[in-house]
């Protein structure tokens, strides 16, 4: 397995990460056994770094992830956990708490429920608006003090923030979206991860499935399926979409990879520091993203692609901030 480090922070993790979100019922209903055994899977191909939180499913992933993990020696992988939505019966996000005494809390049951003593990567998962986020590093920082955090992650917040948090404790990576459908990091949060030698962990690198090659307009979507909600797959953008992703799968085939293999791919090459997260949920999934590691795309096939997708040329992809503003928590 090849490695990757984030910035200057010297965690060291697999270039390929595992998110377990959709193990827990976010993209409809999910094998508990099938989801254990592709957790183990990617632990015996070498990937280390697992990324949860303990909002998915109230927990349950946490305590699935626990399961999986039991008896694994602790130092063969790194955990990476948010903290700070806020749940309701029926799973609808109701707030964002960064309060330093509520992430307290948060953690000592992340680290009940998974079975650890510590967190590799402890991250908000939300900025707080109520909450100064040198306030919420700050105690993070105690945290790392205690021995409980080895490292301070962020999400989804923009390059200011990110400018504040580090001043406070050096940040190993903000775990942002970024795939060919959804660029809006480039604007202003790469450079300024690049400038201040923090990682990426990319999250949404297949775009929910667009980017799969398997999904077509008029895929029934599950009850519970978050992409329900998605505007990408709205009617009229997900047409246009995957006419996107049909000129990519002409060049895969030419390439002898799939569409999903090029572009983790694509993701790995925009910066030695971006680790891509894929949400393989089966074995034969997995198989397919570990491949893409090895995959080696030139800088004229980085130009292609980008002629063919170019920045800005999807539709209904929405910022982190809009996304919260549409569940009436910003």
């Amino acid at each position: 397995m090849r490695t990757r480090t984030f910035g200057t922070a010297g965690l060291t993790v697999s270039a390929l990460g595992l998110g377990t979100m959709g193990m827990s019922g976010s993209y409809g209903p999910a094998d508990r056994t099938e989801s254990i055994a592709t957790v183990r899977a990617a632990l015996d191909a070498g990937l280390t770094l697992i990324d949860t939180a303990d909002f998915y499913a109230a927990g349950h992933n946490e305590l699935l992830l626990g399961e999986a993990l039991r008896g694994r020696e602790r130092g063969s992988y790194q955990l990476s956990v948010k903290f700070g939505m806020l749940t309701a019966p029926g799973g609808m996000f109701i707030g964002i708490d960064g309060r330093p005494k509520s992430m307290k809390n948060f953690l000592v049951h992340s680290l009940t429920r998974l079975g650890t003593d510590y967190v590799d990567v402890y991250r908000l998962a939300r900025l707080d608006p109520l909450v100064p986020i040198e306030e919420t590093v700050g105690a993070m920082k105690e945290m790392v003090d205690a021995g409980y955090v080895r490292h301070i992650g962020l999400s989804e917040v923009d390059a200011d923030a990110v400018r504040r948090a580090h001043s406070v404790h050096p940040i190993s990576d903000l775990q942002i979206e970024y795939s060919l459908l959804t660029r809006r990091a480039e604007t202003d949060v790469l450079p300024t991860l690049r400038e201040l030698g923090i990682g990426m962990t990319a999250y949404g690198v297949l775009s929910r499935g667009l980017l799969s090659g398997r999904w077509e307009a008029g895929t029934s979507i599950s009850p519970g399926d978050w992409r329900a909600f998605d505007p990408m797959f709205a009617n009229g953008n997900v047409e246009h979409n995957l006419a996107l992703v049909e000129a990519l799968g002409q060049f895969a085939k030419a390439k002898g990879c799939t569409v999903a293999q090029l572009a983790i791919a694509w993701v790995a090459a925009q910066d030695v520091s971006i680790v891509p997260l894929v949400g393989a949920r089966t074995r034969d999934r997995l198989t397919e993203a570990l491949s893409a590691i090895d995959l080696r795309l030139t800088a004229d096939d980085l130009a292609r692609i980008d002629e063919m997708v170019p920045h800005g040329s999807s539709r209904g992809g929405i910022s982190a901030s809009e996304g919260l503003s549409q569940l009436g928590l910003a």
